[in-house]
């Protein structure tokens, strides 16, 4: 986390290091700074949060309100305390005054709820002026929370919502009543703050963080790093290729877009530069790789926790659902990257520059904390919590391996406050998403949009899907994944229930496009960042990112019309069949996007080779046979075309 490490991009690569970048396009780095005693107490204090965390989740059978109140308490607090007003220079140990009385006020607020909580539950809808007031001091506190470490397009859609309640939305004659009505049932019921999304969060998401964030300080991500070099960096355009394979392995255990892209590109952008990409190119493809970490089994970001629960599925099946269309994302990055290798004629790392294979061999102990989670997740042995609690434990005594990343007493700790420090943006974005989805079920507004697009789109499932795209772009412009997931799973996942896609497919399909918000211009805060460190244009890198990711824009289409993609209804000979005829599709659609397959493509074959793409990856013979045959042609006319007229490589 920010508050722990600072890391400076090469000389080479300009002034800009990669805190700032951090800092510009990731809310979540802009914290406080704190040293000496301060920093040790304040390390101390995120530390504990993270204990109560693991203590609450694993053993504690508290009342439900009690236990959410407390959690959400704890996030007011830490809110206040990491996270300043606004950006810009911060003086060192220092919180202003009205950041005291802010933090104060905010826990208060939630800590009523919580040493009154059997008082609440049963005085029904008898509450007093006085318990308005306190829930309205929680909700702005926790919305300004949300503000400092999310930012602000979030809270620009919650206040919409909750506009549109106050004024049109409710049929309470009085401005206090409607208020009076609105409060209760966002601040002290389970439909508002304490509904799922926040729920999910303080059960699953956090020790999942924390998890992250004891396997960070193991040397995971330069271990991931250096074996993707070994595996791919000889090819034809050896860095992309690393950047795809390190950040697919990365993502396995990191859901956020714009870190990934950071801690990755510092390493991987400046080398493809060197190799001859363009910056726009090399930034495009570490930021699209990065990105496709949040649908990369088996952590897959915070939302595949959400989603098993909206969705009543275990997490397990939900993570064996993920695994082909996640494998399609990247196959289309890779296979893209190594076509515009070949198209530039550019070479791969030279046998100096790789690293040895034994020693990173020696060191394949780093994993054993992941493929314990796996194990553990997969086999429904311990319940989600205890299987990331057991992987913790596994995280210290493999680092007890490697004298340079052994987690000492000062380390542990660290680690514990970086877990904590992390829950707080998670948490933050789900209480005010629960805010949302309450909103829009408390004024009935899902049904009035359910029934407006149903109109529009009629009986063909096509339009609904389209529709459910843009809302989830726009929607994600800004927006936090976990939260642009919470607002379309209460909204627009039911739309596509309704217009028969199976209910796991939908969800997918908001799932996805959701994340891919992150490189659709005009916020494309992945690709952004990934331009900084490239010194690209920011728009053309977004544009090329966007490209580079059609697999995201595809795959989700095809799951949603044919769900066998996810292993709904299926054998495993038919599940063999689509990976293979899929892979082969994404190539297709891929070599037409660059124009390029053994040499340059002419506008016909271009089209050839996206049909019979587009045919592939849509589950079924004849769509494979037709696809297949489009492609034959396409492959048989290039191999003639560069007998005839051999390309020169750039």
């Amino acid at each position: 986390m920010a508050l722990f490490r600072k890391k400076t991009a090469p000389k080479d690569e300009g002034p800009m290091d990669l805190e700032s970048v951090m800092k510009k396009y990731d809310q979540e780095s802009n914290v406080r700074i704190w040293e000496g005693t301060p920093k040790l107490v304040v390390t101390c204090v995120l530390a504990l949060f993270s204990l109560f965390c693991i203590y609450v989740t694993l053993f504690a059978s508290w009342l439900e309100e009690l236990r959410l109140t407390s959690f959400v308490a704890f996030i007011v607090f830490l809110g206040y305390l990491v996270f300043p007003a606004r950006k810009g220079v911060q003086k060192v140990n220092h919180i202003p005054w009205y950041d005291v009385v802010f933090m104060i006020l905010g826990t208060a607020s939630f800590l009523y709820f919580t040493f009154n909580a059997l008082t609440i539950i049963q005085q029904g809808s008898n509450f007093q002026w006085y318990q308005i007031i306190i829930g309205i001091i929680g909700i702005l506190s926790l919305a300004e929370v949300c503000r400092r470490s999310v930012g602000l397009p979030i809270l620009i859609v919650a206040a919409c919502f909750l506009i549109y309640a106050l004024i049109w939305g409710l049929s309470n004659p009085s401005l206090w009543g409607k208020l009076n009505y609105t409060v209760r049932y966002l601040f002290y019921s389970k439909e508002g703050i304490l509904s799922t999304p926040i729920n999910v969060c303080s059960k699953f998401i956090v020790v999942f963080i924390i998890f992250g964030a004891f396997l960070e300080r193991t040397g995971i991500a330069d271990f991931f790093i250096k074996i993707a070099n070994s595996l791919v960096g000889r090819f034809s355009g050896g860095p992309a290729k690393v950047a795809v394979v390190a950040s697919a392995l990365e993502g396995m255990v990191s859901g956020s877009s714009v870190a990934n892209t950071v801690g990755s590109g510092a390493v991987t952008i400046p080398l493809m530069k060197k190799t001859g990409y363009k910056p726009e190119f090399a930034a495009a493809a570490e930021a699209s790789a990065s990105t496709g970490g949040q649908i990369m089994p088996p952590i897959m970001g915070a939302a595949a926790f959400l989603m098993a629960d909206y969705v009543q599925l275990p997490y397990s099946s939900i993570v064996v659902k993920a695994i082909l269309p996640a494998v399609l994302y990247f196959a289309g990055i890779f296979i893209s990257v190594h076509l515009e290798a070949k198209k530039q004629g550019l070479r791969g790392l030279t046998k100096d520059e790789l690293p040895r294979l034994l020693p990173l061999l020696k060191k394949t102990y780093l994993l054993l904390p992941l493929i314990m989670l796996i194990y553990l997740v997969g086999t429904s042995q311990r319940s989600i919590q205890y299987a990331a609690a057991l992987s913790i434990i596994a995280c210290i005594i493999v680092s007890l391996f490697n004298k340079e990343t052994r987690i000492t007493p000062k380390r542990l700790l660290e680690a514990l406050a970086a877990g904590g420090q992390g829950t707080i943006t998670v948490a933050a974005a789900c209480g005010v998403a629960g805010i949302i989805a309450g909103t829009i079920t408390m004024t009935g507004l899902a049904n009035m949009l359910i029934n407006g697009i149903l109109a529009l789109a009629g009986n063909t499932v096509i339009i609904a899907l389209f529709l459910t795209m843009l809302c989830c772009i726009v929607l994600g412009m800004g927006v936090p994944t976990t939260a642009n997931y919470c607002i379309m799973a209460a909204t627009c996942a039911p739309i596509l229930v309704r217009m028969g896609v199976p209910s796991v497919a939908a969800h997918f399909f908001v799932f996805y496009f959701g994340i891919v918000a992150d490189l659709t211009p005009p916020v494309a805060l992945a690709a952004y960042a990934g331009a900084a460190i490239a010194q690209a244009n920011p728009m053309k890198t977004a544009l090329t990112a966007t490209k580079l990711a059609i697999g995201a824009f595809i795959v989700p289409y095809i799951f949603a019309l044919n769900p066998a993609m996810l292993l709904i209804d299926t054998g495993a000979g038919e599940v063999i069949l689509i990976a293979i005829t899929s892979i082969v599709g994404i190539f297709g659609v891929s070599s037409a996007l660059e124009g390029y397959l053994l040499r340059d493509m002419p506008w016909y074959q271009r089209l050839m080779s996206v049909i019979g793409g587009l045919m592939l990856i849509y589950p079924g013979l004849v769509t494979d046979l037709i696809g297949l045959g489009l492609m034959a042609i396409v492959v048989i006319l290039q191999i003639i075309a560069k007998k005839r007229t051999p390309r020169v490589a750039a």
